[in-house]
């Protein structure tokens, strides 16, 4: 790889998603002041690559990334901008490029694949294995309370509070407010003989909840006092509240893996589905193998 270390990564194929992509990446680094590094990729020997008669398949990967790299320049005059294209899929390329990068991106769909699908492959394998936060731009839609605003799912995991400290310092550098949301599930209580014996709330649940809230973003509101912070919590299920929330946000953050599920998966049910569903970029955070996000 070439991308300088700590570099803002983004995937260029020439597809609409890819500019969306290249223009949020651009917009980043310059506010992070960090070097944009744009990546191609070609394709394996016998990979069908992008689909016929489409602009990626017309144009060479030295045109694309030169016109990559004019846009990014709109967006951020002062960009150290450095361009690579290797002979390998996308996805396997950023993952790669993951190990260094401090934040690597891509749009939500590329230039090959099913129309239908909702979230591109590309996308979906970088965020399940990429070694720093990956960024899946999606369009932002709707008008919510949270609009204009950074969202970030809390849940108390080792996970979420990576994802806390990457959402507060994005909520920083854009000088934008941050909302920060708990979802929980209300326990169903059950006979002995396994019928549902109706809704279970212990008392003070909530206010236990608030507490997890509230310890889980305790420090980067020390770290950041400049960032406007609103607080919420839900009874239901995390995705479902987030997507919600998040209309019109400016970026949605969550952990790569949350406090239930299984372990052993790479990424967890709430991070697939608000890749897949949210109305706004969709930042997915893991810890970083140096322990830093840059």
């Amino acid at each position: 790889m070439n991308a300088p270390a700590t570099a803002v990564v983004v995937g260029v194929d020439g597809s609409r998603d890819a500019v969306r992509a290249l223009q949020w990446a651009a917009a980043d680094a310059a506010r992070r002041h960090l070097p944009l590094h744009l990546l191609h990729a070609c394709g394996e020997p016998g990979h069908a690559g992008p689909d016929p008669g489409s602009r990626a398949a017309e144009t060479s990967p030295a045109h694309l990334l030169a016109e990559a790299v004019v846009q990014a320049r709109d967006i951020g005059l002062e960009l150290r901008i450095t361009t690579e294209s290797v002979a390998r899929r996308l996805g396997p390329a950023l993952v790669a490029a993951s190990r260094h990068a401090a934040e690597v991106v891509v749009g939500s769909r590329g230039t090959g694949g099913f129309t239908e699908l909702l979230t591109g492959s590309t996308a979906v394998q970088l965020v399940t294995h990429a070694a720093c936060p990956a960024v899946v731009v999606r369009p932002r839609e709707g008008d919510g309370p949270n609009a204009g605003r950074v969202v970030v799912g809390v849940d108390g995991s080792g996970h979420a509070q990576d994802a806390v400290r990457f959402a507060f310092e994005q909520a920083a550098f854009r000088r934008a407010g941050l909302t920060a949301l708990h979802a929980y599930l209300v326990p169903v209580a059950l006979e002995p003989a396994g019928i549902v014996a109706g809704r279970h709330r212990p008392d003070g649940m909530r206010d236990a909840e608030r507490r997890v809230l509230s310890e889980s973003i305790a420090g980067c509101r020390e770290t950041y006092p400049e960032v406007d912070v609103r607080t919420g919590i839900a009874a239901g299920r995390a995705a479902g509240v987030l997507v919600r929330a998040s209309a019109g946000a400016q970026l949605l953050v969550v952990g790569a893996r949350g406090r239930g599920g299984f372990a052993g998966l790479l990424l967890g049910s709430v991070g697939q589905a608000t890749v897949h569903r949210a109305p706004c970029p969709v930042a997915v955070v893991r810890p970083h193998p140096g322990g830093s996000h840059a």
